[in-house]
């Protein structure tokens, strides 16, 4: 029965395919500085919102940001963005992406944030994010919005990330693109963006090639996306998007603390012996409608479906897996925007439905190559379905705004082995309610004191709720004692946008100020035996920080962004089994700090741009980092050093009615300061270490011809 319904939700779903996760009518984009107070599709609240409005934290990357610099990782797209804090494992591949200490336990992929493309979901069913999908070359811009969205959005508690494509392009044209730099990187391509008064077509090819700066660290990717929108009438657009990604990357491992002061671009021997590596393959085609109706225009829907196949072949330290998941979901959604008492009132309700499942057949690994014999084959699927609601109203005319918000989730999780054991169906189901409130005061038009309190669930990855080897519930193929995350969010902060258009000095400024407080039940911790992840709750964990944005225009031409946040994460009752070679202990945490976690965090940029001439501009950067040390396990034994680097780019534009060209140089880690880029929390042999990327000289040439 249970079955029947999923597939009877799943097929309501595709047969209802669809568009567009918020943007509105076929209007020609406006190309505003992130300093104005603007009507953007804020994913914060799954409808139109002016970010001043809002009681969140939400910071958007615009186009102009994004003209320029290499784009191997999403880290050259966020690093700039207050409260982010961004790992890169290998330097392009694993993207960690932590915000307010979510995401921090995930070693492969991101968690606890959930990731969008165009509004439609690029992150897996189960709430796991790995974006190579996404090309970062083709963004008109990135919303981030920084917080407990798990009112809105399933497995969201750290907040939503949501990659906007390029789209709206005012004129027809076609392009290349070629970048180089140290350790054999390139990377080029091309696109192609058409359209006339009722289609739009944009078309992207990129390949990328790495030899790396580790050993075994060599990467190639192939990368195509496309979109289509149609106009229908003047109320309706629908729109197909489409992406496909194969690639191959060598992993390198981590490394002890002795072998990272020894020769940290060294690799792990068995990743070499092995020859640990992953092969991927990926496509997704979604469909996306949105039509408003009523006499002001003043409804909304919006029905989403999307299908999506994965292919990975992985060679690692036990196994040779092939994997396949195949992914399907939709959403629907409504708003109205209404008055009540000649107050403003916009009502949101939805649904969001997600399934994946596939096989997974492991081979012995004979030195990096497939054996004959099977020693384990399993089917995995998950399933989410998820209602929500939002209530925006407004209590005192253009001051104060009350937002209400709420979602149920429900998650079917089965994993059913083959092999070794002979057939064994194991099921569980985790489901919860959460709910929250919100409150936006506006002491003058540009400038909001806002607070919310909230209650999230962070539910277990499918990959998460594997056994360990030493579980004495190993009859079992899922987890049984893993348990979801549940957290206690509040944040309280004051932001502003100040325009003064007839000022030499300062004539634009934003700030925010976030100071948050979190109490994590059950957190979920990583930990590492041979090589492989497994997960466990600790009991309790208090999280408490502040956020701090600072941009400017102090000088004509001239921005200056000083972004700093502070973190106090400790666990407030944790006690855990710890796994060595030797053998297993008990061990008491409490009042531990988590690790992976910085506790002080500085990003400077200065911007100088100038105008040459009526078509040349260009533009300087200065960008430098402060990270402070961070321990690498439960046990705080040991702790990476901080660190600090610098970049520089310079980029020229030539831009007239019938051609552009772009050209830019840049140099990454301009010091060539030695540091743990990633940190593999919790490892059985101490392995904790993965340098970040040395010094690196880069540039890049872009050539556009307009057709109209």
């Amino acid at each position: 029965m249970y079955k029947s319904i999923h597939l009877l939700i799943y097929f309501q779903f595709i047969l209802f395919s669809q568009v567009i996760f918020s943007q509105t009518g076929n209007e020609e984009y406006q190309d505003t500085t992130k300093y104005k107070i603007q009507d953007v599709v804020v994913v914060g609240t799954r409808s139109t919102e002016k970010i001043i409005d809002i009681p969140y934290s939400v910071f958007r990357v615009d186009k102009k940001e994004l003209s320029y610099g290499k784009k191997v990782s999403a880290r050259d797209v966020l690093a700039d963005v207050p409260g982010l804090f961004l790992q890169n494992r290998y330097g392009t591949h694993d993207l960690r992406i932590s915000i307010r200490g979510f995401g921090t336990r995930s070693n492969s992929g991101i968690r606890g944030v959930k990731i969008l493309q165009d509004g439609i979901p690029e992150s897996e069913p189960d709430g796991e994010s790995v974006i190579d999908a996404i090309d970062l070359t083709s963004l008109g811009g990135v919303e981030v919005v920084k917080g407990n969205l798990s009112t809105l959005y399933s497995n969201a508690p750290g907040g939503v990330i949501n990659f906007i494509s390029d789209i709206n392009f005012p004129k027809d044209y076609i392009s290349v693109f070629n970048q180089i730099g140290k350790f054999g990187y390139k990377q080029s391509g091309a696109k192609v963006a058409l359209k006339n008064n009722y289609n739009r077509l944009f078309l992207s090819y990129n390949y990328r090639n790495l030899d790396g700066y580790r050993n075994h660290s060599n990467e190639y990717q192939h990368l195509i996306n496309s979109i289509y929108q149609a106009f229908i009438g003047t109320n309706s657009i629908l729109s197909l998007h489409t992406n496909f990604v194969k690639g191959l990357s060598f992993i390198p491992g981590s490394l002890t603390k002795a072998e990272f002061s020894s020769d940290p671009f060294a690799a792990d021997p068995i990743a070499i012996s092995q020859n640990i590596r992953r092969i991927t393959s990926k496509g997704r085609i979604a469909a996306r409608f949105l039509h408003n109706f009523g006499s002001e225009q003043q409804n909304e829907i919006e029905l989403t479906g999307y299908l999506s196949i994965k292919e990975l072949e992985r060679s690692e330290n036990e196994f040779y897996s092939i994997n396949t998941r195949y992914s399907s979901g939709g959403i629907i959604r409504f708003s109205n925007k209404s008055e009540i008492l000649e107050r403003k009132n916009i009502f949101t309700i939805g649904m969001d439905y997600a399934f994946q499942s596939g096989p997974i057949t492991q081979f012995e690994n004979l030195g990096g190559t497939r054996g004959i014999t099977v020693q384990n084959q399993y089917n995995e699927s998950l399933s989410n379905i998820g209602i929500y609601f939002m209530e925006h109203i407004t209590l005192m005319k253009n001051n104060l705004d009350l937002f209400l918000s709420g979602r149920y989730d429900h998650n079917h999780y089965s994993k059913n082995i083959f092999i070794p054991y002979g057939f064994i169906d194991t099921t569980r189901n985790l489901s919860g309610f959460v709910p929250k409130i919100g409150l936006n005061y506006k002491i003058l038009p540009s400038i909001a004191i806002y607070s919310s309190y909230g209650l999230s669930f962070d539910y277990p990855a499918s990959g998460e709720m594997a056994n360990n080897p030493f579980t004495s519930n190993i009859t079992y193929s899922l987890n049984r004692d893993l348990k979801a995350q549940q957290s206690f969010n509040y944040e309280l902060g004051i932001k502003g946008n100040l325009v003064s258009e007839n000022s030499d000095f300062m004539k634009k400024v934003f700030f925010e100020v976030t100071y948050f407080n979190y109490l994590i039940k059950d957190e979920i911790i990583p930990f590492v035996i041979n090589l492989k992840t497994y997960f466990r709750n600790a009991a309790q964990t208090r999280r408490t920080g502040v956020e701090i944005g600072f941009m400017s225009e102090p000088f004509e031409e001239v921005e200056l962004t000083i972004n700093y946040t502070f973190t106090n994460f400790y666990y407030e009752n944790y006690q855990a089994e710890i796994f060595t070679p030797q053998g297993s202990t008990i061990r008491n945490f409490t009042g531990n700090k988590v690790p992976s976690i910085p506790k002080h965090i500085v990003n400077f940029i200065l911007v100088k741009e100038f105008e040459v001439s009526e078509y040349i501009t260009g533009l300087v950067l200065w960008d430098c980092d402060f990270i402070s040390e961070m321990y690498v396990n439960d046990e705080n034994s040991e702790q990476s050093n901080d660190y600090f680097y610098g970049n520089i780019m310079a980029g020229l534009t030539f831009d007239n009615s019938n051609f552009a060209f772009t050209v830019f140089t840049g140099i990454s880690n301009i010091f060539d300061k030695r540091y743990s880029g990633f940190i593999n929390i919790n490892d059985f042999n101490k392995r904790y270490y993965e340098t970040g990327e040395p010094r690196n000289i880069y540039a890049g040439l872009n050539f556009k011809v307009y057709y109209n």
